[in-house]
């Protein structure tokens, strides 16, 4: 298996900066410690909306060259700080979906997390054609539209519509869930530091919570895919 961002991503989105991790091991009864991120989170807050900051902003800019309005899809990044700064915490859902949501309000990046139960083959970021078939959370089948950014896989089913903005059911962590790949992608000024940067906190979460040695990749045009 392998996941990676299609030649065309690349060339449309030059300023990408991504990273991706494999991991096995993973259970449902550890209990992590994400305050210090959501400490990280409070103090950017501070200092203006979310949409202001420079990650958000990037996103932003690429929704609107997608063709989609920003207000109205947002990355989940953005998503997570607007529910972050309205209730002031984040609903616990699953230990290892808890971490990557606090590191995501810390660092103000989406950070997508599939079950590999759940994906055929391989997963890669592409254009869609318009066939595949998305599992919506309320179990309903859509098919994304033509062109439209999806994290499709071989079986040609979309796990992610719209790039970061809305995950498939389909793969989402539960409590069966053992092996993962978990993605962290920006387009801001200082993406690729840091997205090496949320890497490494990730891998030293999951090491320390369940025991396990991940496997991460920092993905470039010139070397675009993790294999497994």
């Amino acid at each position: 298996m392998y996941f990676q961002h299609s030649s065309d991503i690349w060339r449309d989105f030059p300023d990408l900066a991504a990273g991706a991790l494999l991991a096995d091991g993973i259970t449902g009864d550890v209990d992590p410690a994400i305050a210090g991120y959501h400490a990280t989170a409070r103090s950017r807050l501070t200092g203006g909306p979310e949409s202001e900051l420079p990650e958000i902003r990037a996103w932003r800019r690429t929704f609107s060259a997608m063709g989609l309005k920003p207000t109205q899809y947002r990355c989940a990044a953005e998503s997570l700080l607007r529910r972050f700064k309205k209730d002031g915490t984040l609903p616990r859902i699953h230990p290892l979906i808890d971490v990557c949501n606090a590191i995501s309000l810390a660092f103000a990046i989406p950070v997508a997390v599939f079950d590999l139960s759940q994906v055929t083959g391989f997963l890669e970021v592409r254009r869609a054609s318009g066939e595949e078939d998305y599992l919506t959370f309320g179990g309903e089948i859509e098919h994304p539209e033509a062109h439209e950014v999806v994290f499709a896989d071989g079986a040609g089913r979309a796990h992610a519509r719209r790039w970061s903005n809305r995950q498939s059911g389909l793969s989402a962590v539960r409590d069966t869930t053992s092996s993962v790949l978990i993605v962290a992608e920006a387009l801001h000024a200082t993406a690729a530091d840091d997205v090496r940067a949320l890497m490494s906190a990730l891998a030293d979460d999951l090491k320390t919570l369940w025991s396990t040695t991940p496997k991460t990749a920092l993905l470039t045009p010139h070397s675009p895919r993790l294999e497994w």
